[in-house]
């Protein structure tokens, strides 16, 4: 499949920011607003880069799964973004605050796979089937975009604007456990700053994860056992900044992200 000039285009320009450290204006003038298709275009050329590099793919991530946000970007559906080895982060690993442009935590269930979800038709039961275990998760959303000034085009060709993944090292399996039900607290020190259940994401995070194995099989790179694949938030983002986030999964278990104080990378005008 050929891949437009403007797709390359927007592709460079990310990359510039990412090795700069440097943020960079929207690439919806080079893309345009509503052309999802080219958006993953964009991702795509950047994934593949990274993999030239010497990077590895490890999962996916889900975004837009609030009925909120997508009315913010007037979408109806959620996006997806590709998930790397050095995106990884353990529980109560220190994070610089350095690494990031303009970080973002959310709560959410990780699923890890024990087998192939590679069908267009992928349903319910076939990701309970595959799930080998569920971590909790703290997700560290970023945007090499200046400002946070994204539409649903910019944030799917900035790899669905990720940052890292902050996991829990305890796993658990699904019997008996209604991910739909699962209450989440997001606390930074001893302060609530977000809140939720699974129910926010897409009904159930369940069903996200069906949602996700459709959408990448249609587009020809399919869920493979192994990976791992965040859910979607089950609350509102906070901005972060230095000292500890910890979130609390009901029956799931906790995690902590730990960010370091050190200072942001230069922004551009």
């Amino acid at each position: 499949m050929s891949v437009s000039a403007s797709a390359r285009e927007a592709a460079e320009r990310l990359r510039r920011a990412g090795e700069t450290g440097i943020a960079c204006p929207p690439v919806r003038d080079l893309i345009g607003e509503v052309d999802q298709d080219e958006a993953y275009a964009v991702q795509s050329l950047g994934i593949d880069r990274r993999i030239a590099e010497g990077r590895r793919v490890v999962g996916r991530k889900i975004g837009l799964t609030s009925p909120a946000v997508q009315e913010q970007f007037g979408v109806f559906t959620p996006d997806y973004g590709v998930l790397l080895d050095d995106m990884i982060v353990a529980d109560r690993e220190p994070l610089e605050l350095s690494r990031f442009f303009a970080p973002r935590v959310e709560a959410e269930i990780a699923f890890v796979l024990g087998r192939d979800l590679d069908s267009p038709t992928t349903h319910v039961a076939d990701v309970l089937r595959a799930t080998e275990f569920v971590l909790p998760a703290i997700e560290v959303v970023d945007s090499r975009i200046t400002d946070w000034d994204i539409r649903i085009t910019d944030t799917i060709a900035d790899n669905a604007s990720s940052g890292a993944v902050v996991l829990g090292t305890t796993p658990r399996s699904l019997d008996g456990l209604d991910l739909s039900a699962v209450g989440m607290s997001l606390d930074r020190g001893s302060e609530p700053v977000s809140t939720g259940s699974g129910a926010a994401c897409l009904g159930s995070p369940v069903i996200a994860v069906a949602w996700l194995a459709r959408a990448v099989a249609r587009h020809g790179r399919p869920l493979l056992a192994g990976e791992i694949v965040l859910s979607g938030a089950l609350g509102p983002m906070v901005a972060a900044s230095a000292g500890v986030y910890r979130a609390r999964l009901d029956g799931i278990g906790e995690v902590r992200a730990d960010f370091n104080a050190s200072s942001l990378p230069a922004v551009a005008a």
